[in-house]
């Protein structure tokens, strides 16, 4: 596989990756933590379809060197795996208010 289409690969899983724990924390606020675990669920398939590739880059299979594109990607990547990390908490702390709210009623 070239370089291009590990960096293509890199970005596109990090977005997905991304763009499902959004899904996951939507569903969160609705009240619907079994859509979010579903969600959070496709980012770490994602993340880890995305660092199959960072994998690929880091043991060595392209020779070139890191460039602008090698970086950003990684970037692209990691950044995914921190919101999500901390969009994990939040849904936690969603669920402590919603069973604080039942509680109330």
């Amino acid at each position: 596989m070239d370089l291009e289409q590990i960096i293509y690969n890199l970005v596109l899983h990090g977005g997905n990756a991304r763009a499902e724990a959004y899904e996951a924390l939507d569903a969160a606020e609705r009240g619907n933590f079994e859509e979010a675990e579903k969600h959070l669920e496709k980012a770490d398939e994602e993340f880890y379809e995305g660092h199959k590739y960072q994998n690929m880059l880091t043991q060595g299979e392209q020779s070139e060197a890191p460039n602008f594109l090698v970086i950003h990607a990684q970037d692209q990547l990691m950044t995914a795996l921190a919101e999500k990390n901390l969009i994990k908490r939040m849904i936690e702390l969603y669920k402590r208010v919603n069973q604080l709210e039942k509680r109330q009623k």
